[in-house]
């Protein structure tokens, strides 16, 4: 790109520098498990998340600012504001499952909230619950409690951050059980624009950063389907791989099944037809 200078590679996207103020964010179509990049890639899987961001990120603007400036025409490029990000991941709980089902099982407790006893795999949490952890350059984040994410970036801000992360879960939650889907756990990315306001960066609310059940197959007691990485990750499970690179290839029938589920995910969420969004991304502005 001749306009922007590379400033790194994350497991997804290319992160380019435009000028002082502004960034431009390259969501790929790579896919990984396991914390490993696999070699195949998922066709559109990066203009779904590109396209599924823009999408929420027009509709909270009333709850929190964001860095989007302009969605480019490939559908996979974001223009954004260049922020300060902060230590932390902003994760909001309403159901059991992941990594705070097993902390739960272990102890009783998720990031430090006391939950009821006897509560199942993919049960719904009594209220939604604000679960920050840290960011691992390497592996897997790590769950923290609040004071230690006080101790990351102030007592004061936290608080914002954790309002304005219950917010949105719940403003996107009221959404998406009316399209027969159910967010059990999702994940922003918060820092300060030049201005000191905290803003919502990276991506939102898309099946890479969030747990998306269809409604009408949820069933507590057990894992649940989701609208994301599960043909993936069961076919990496059959294989008896250690989840160390190098990852697997992924045959066809796998690599079709997973665009599938996220370009389902991308229509029952915005209510609009993907070949739309291709032809135009800012129809997911409107």
């Amino acid at each position: 790109m001749p306009d922007a200078v590379h400033l790194g590679s994350g497991k997804v996207r290319e992160l380019f520098e435009l000028d002082d103020d502004r960034l431009l964010l390259v969501a790929s179509d790579r896919i990984s498990t396991f914390d490993v990049v696999l070699p195949t890639e998922i066709p559109d899987k990066g203009r779904v998340l590109t396209g599924l961001s823009g999408f929420w990120f027009a509709r909270t603007r009333g709850i929190v600012a964001n860095h989007l400036l302009e969605l480019r025409d490939d559908g996979r490029s974001t223009e954004a504001r260049r922020l300060a990000m902060l230590p932390i991941e902003c994760v909001v709980r309403g159901y059991l499952a992941g990594s705070g089902w097993k902390d739960y099982q272990a102890t009783g407790e998720v990031c430090g909230h006391r939950l009821p006893p006897g509560l199942r795999e993919s049960d719904r949490l009594p209220a939604p619950i604000f679960t920050p952890a840290t960011k691992a350059q390497e592996g897997h984040d790590e769950n923290i409690d609040r004071a230690r994410a006080a101790e990351l970036v102030g007592d004061d801000l936290l608080g914002e951050v954790e309002r304005i992360s219950l917010d949105l879960y719940r403003f996107a939650s009221d959404h998406t059980a009316a399209r027969g889907i159910v967010i059990a756990d999702t994940k922003f990315e918060l820092g300060l624009d030049a201005d000191g306001t905290l803003t919502l960066g990276d991506e939102a609310l898309t099946p890479d950063s969030s747990r998306f059940w269809p409604a009408d197959e949820y069933a507590p007691g057990r894992g649940q389907p989701s609208f994301d990485k599960q043909y993936v990750r069961d076919y990496c499970e059959s294989l008896g791989w250690n989840k160390t690179p190098p990852g697997p290839e992924l045959p066809a029938d796998v690599v079709d099944g997973t665009r599938a589920r996220y370009v389902e995910a991308f229509e029952r969420l915005t209510g609009i037809p993907f070949e739309n969004y291709l032809a135009d991304p800012t129809v997911v502005l409107a």
